[in-house]
């Protein structure tokens, strides 16, 4: 069903959820939201794919939750800030594997009127996030065959962690200076674009887009509510 929605839609809907997920400031809407959207990118098929990402994201917001909580916090707000940066972070998984990013480019020059040099930079600037992550696992593969040890306290880690940093940045300035000289010689940014993709919402898009604005307004409404129903009390 996703995969049937043009690109407009689920960019909407990835802003409708980090908004939903920055109004939210309890722990059990928060995780309703979670599991919403890991029902979400099993419905599509790609949660098998993803299931790695989405660990190591589980693994990110438990460090950020003991973080808060080491730096003073109570417990709720540290499952808060763990809960917040998951629901952020899987509906942009959800959005990458669901969308072609030559459509998102299409839909946010036709659809949004971004400028097409901006559309592209963001676009391309998400497809190199993949690439950027294989390349680190090859980097640190081919080190270790070269003798680098992962094992040791944290600081001799982070120490060992620089020999794949180094050739790693290197490599990706190579690899924007190679995609600079392309758009170059093919004259980017000087003639008109036109896209082969119909990304055009259709009704069930627009039906989807207000039944999320529809939310949006009861979520900020009942913020709104609990705020008066809290004042009401202190007064």
């Amino acid at each position: 069903m996703l995969k049937n929605l043009v690109p407009l839609t689920k960019l909407f809907g990835t802003i409708a959820f980090s908004f939903w997920a920055l109004v939210f400031n309890t722990p059990a809407p928060l995780l309703g939201l979670v599991v919403v959207e890991v029902m979400l990118l099993a419905a599509c098929g790609n949660l098998r794919r993803n299931l790695k990402a989405f660990f190591s994201l589980c693994v990110f917001s438990v460090f950020l939750g003991l973080v808060q909580l080491l730096g003073g916090g109570s417990l709720e707000s540290a499952y808060i800030t763990g809960l917040r940066m998951l629901s952020m972070t899987v509906v942009f998984i959800i959005l990458l594997t669901t969308t072609r990013l030559q459509d998102l480019t299409a839909a946010l020059v036709k659809q949004i009127k971004i400028p097409y040099e901006y559309a592209f930079m963001f676009t391309a600037a998400l497809r190199f996030v993949p690439d950027f992550i294989a390349e680190s696992r090859y980097v640190r593969e081919a080190q270790s065959c070269r003798g680098l040890s992962a094992k040791g306290n944290i600081f001799k880690k982070i120490k060992n962690y620089m020999a794949v940093i180094q050739p790693l940045i290197l490599k990706s300035l190579s690899r924007s200076e190679t995609m600079a000289l392309s758009l170059e010689l093919r004259a980017f940014g000087s003639n008109e674009h036109s896209f082969m993709s119909n990304v055009a919402p259709r009704f069930a898009d627009y039906a989807l887009m207000a039944v999320m604005v529809l939310v949006s307004v009861f979520v900020v409404y009942g913020r709104m509510t609990d705020y008066s129903l809290l004042f009401q009390i202190l007064g």
